[in-house]
């Protein structure tokens, strides 16, 4: 991560889905519903596009057995500027009650674990006299 740089917040038409311990992407320039995520610009030294491959389990070689294969997309960043850019989308099916309407995995997550935080009880937290 240390070589790529950060070009922003971005989107593009699909849905996102929750795998549990990753989301998983469909590209659909038909939905409703976009994929936000953040957009990085990898360095052009080929190393590190085939660190990430093997990161999402995707194998050029045997693209229909690959968790993940990587596609080109166009992006929207924030600002309303395009980009072509790489994408992993998920190669094997997925159920439609794990969609992640928002499509944006990092917010999901992250109201996913609010909900299974225990609440505080805070009557009583004081001394009594």
């Amino acid at each position: 991560m240390k070589k790529m740089r950060y070009m922003g917040r971005g989107s593009t038409p699909g849905r996102l889905y929750d795998l549990d311990a990753y989301p998983g992407a469909v590209l659909d320039l038909d939905c409703d519903t976009e994929i936000k995520g953040e957009i990085f610009q990898l360095p052009d030294d080929g190393l590190t596009l085939a660190a990430m491959d093997a990161y999402e389990g995707f194998d050029a070689r045997y693209p229909e057995s690959s968790l993940f294969v990587r596609r080109k997309c166009k992006v929207t960043l924030k600002d309303d500027s395009k980009l072509v850019c790489w994408i992993y989308v998920y190669n094997w099916h997925v159920s439609s009650d794990e969609l992640i309407r928002s499509g944006d995995y990092l917010w999901h997550r992250k109201l996913k674990s609010l909900r299974r935080s225990p609440k505080k009880d805070v009557r009583g937290s004081g001394s009594e006299t």
